[in-house]
């Protein structure tokens, strides 16, 4: 082999692959607590480029809004520099708003009918004992005797109240021990807040700059193909995101009118709990349904019966009518892979994997066909020959 420039500088770089690869197997410790301090440090910026996503899909709408109500002539240059500080402003107010309305609806609820619960104790003990008692003497006609039964409401009303005591120091503890922890997510999130805004008051000028940059760091082909990727991400995130929150709103206000109208209790809260588990496909609906009828069983065992009915029927709607003219093929995913998207996104990441799980599955998977239909394509195969 001719040991030329070229060959030398391939050698060179090899050996230094080499002694880097040696390198970082020997200090895995130390590379893992740089990875973890750079994550730490970036976590606010790349919080704040999913935020501003989020809000941008509000944003939108807001200022197509804002420039049809535009004044023709007088006033219209104020009105142009006020659309996007003003547009952000809302945008803000509405995706915290939501936030914030699900918490101090749903919580507040919960609370209340866990309380409820204990003072209701006394109660149910009479009647699950007076059932006990009807049940004991007719199957004592067929010589089948059953032990008493004595629930004492009284004991079983203070190890609830103690169970909960408990529990509430426990959390309180734990609570005080990541005090500093709360404060730092809290200082983060702040952070990535005005990190979103400074993006959406130039997202113009951060796309022209990204573009730039891309152009002169890489080569055409390159660029042509980051651009194709960032854009089916935009779209397949915005369409799911968009259509979900859409979908959402709809059936929690269909849940709402048919609860009141059928007089069952806890609508606001358990409608915004539909609407809101709504945002996580296929599970969110069945995870609503539990908690509203065990909620509504509390109150009146019999409606929570009525409650799961009428779920079953709004679900059957919204799926066949709702659904498909909403959201429709948004993301372009067949089922099967939408229930392993959630089913797998759930188990890694919890709620949010379940919520982040479908798009990225989807993008992959548009990814994945079009690279099949390019080398079939290549190799001048068609889908006439695969059968």
């Amino acid at each position: 082999m001719k040991l030329d420039k070229k060959t030398f500088k391939m050698i060179l770089s090899l050996a230094l692959l080499i002694i880097l690869f040696a390198w970082l197997i020997g200090n895995v410790g130390m590379v893992l607590d740089f990875i973890k301090e750079v994550v730490s440090i970036l976590r606010p910026l790349v919080l704040g480029l999913i935020v501003a996503f989020l809000m941008n899909i509000v944003l939108r709408p807001l200022e197509r809004f804002w420039q049809k109500i535009a004044p023709k002539k007088k006033g219209r240059a104020l009105h142009e520099r006020l659309k996007r500080p003003v547009c952000i402003v809302l945008s803000l107010l509405l995706v915290f708003g939501v936030i914030f309305a699900v918490i101090f609806v749903v919580v507040p609820e919960v609370y209340r009918t866990f309380m409820a619960l204990i003072n209701k104790i006394p109660e149910y003990s009479d009647k699950i004992e007076l059932w006990w008692n009807d049940l004991s003497d007719t199957l004592s006609k067929f010589a089948v005797t059953l032990p008493s039964l004595d629930l004492q409401p009284e004991k079983l009303v203070e190890a609830v109240t103690e169970f909960l005591a408990e529990r509430g120091q426990k959390f309180l503890n734990t609570t005080i021990g990541v005090t500093t922890s709360i404060v730092s997510s809290i200082a983060n999130f702040f952070i990535a807040v005005v990190f979103s805004v400074y993006i959406l008051a130039q997202k113009e000028s951060f796309g022209a700059w990204s573009k730039k940059f891309l152009v002169a760091m890489f080569s055409s082909d390159w660029v042509n193909s980051i651009n194709s990727f960032f854009k089916l991400v935009n779209k397949t995130f915005t369409k799911f995101v968009s259509g979900q929150l859409t979908e959402a709103v709809a059936l929690g206000s269909m849940c709402f009118i048919g609860m009141l109208v059928l007089r069952m209790p806890y609508a606001p809260m358990i409608s915004v709990l539909v609407g809101f588990m709504a945002l996580i496909p296929i599970f969110g609906a069945w995870i609503a349904t539990i908690i509203g009828a065990f909620l509504i069983f509390l109150d009146t065992p019999i409606m929570a019966v009525w409650f799961v009915l009428f779920i079953l029927v709004l679900q059957w709607f919204d799926g066949n009518f709702v659904y498909p003219k909403i959201v429709g093929k948004s993301v372009g995913l067949p089922a099967l892979f939408v229930l392993l998207a959630v089913t797998m996104g759930g188990s890694a990441f919890g709620i949010v994997g379940m919520l982040v799980s479908v798009p990225t599955v989807s993008v992959i998977y548009t990814l994945v066909i079009e690279a099949v239909d390019r080398r079939l394509e290549e190799k001048g195969i068609t889908e006439i020959d695969l059968k």
